[in-house]
């Protein structure tokens, strides 16, 4: 789900419901890494894919240590 910032039906609350501050988003190694992750939420319809940092979905989990990426 990639939500797009400068949509008009973009939600405050989304920016702080990213991919990369999901505690099941699991970044890439090297250079990928800075900006790619894997989901590892099994409840998440991305399971197992590979998504950019700032996409989004309906099962996020802010990390606990309130980090991103």
């Amino acid at each position: 789900m990639n939500r797009q910032t400068a949509a008009p039906d973009y939600r405050d609350e989304w920016y702080d419901e990213q991919c990369g501050g999901c505690r099941f988003w699991v970044a890439l190694s090297g250079e990928l890494g800075r900006d790619w992750g894997a989901c590892t939420h099994v409840e998440s319809a991305f399971d197992g894919q590979v998504l950019f940092e700032h996409d989004g979905c309906a099962s996020f989990i802010v990390r606990a240590d309130g980090s991103f990426g």
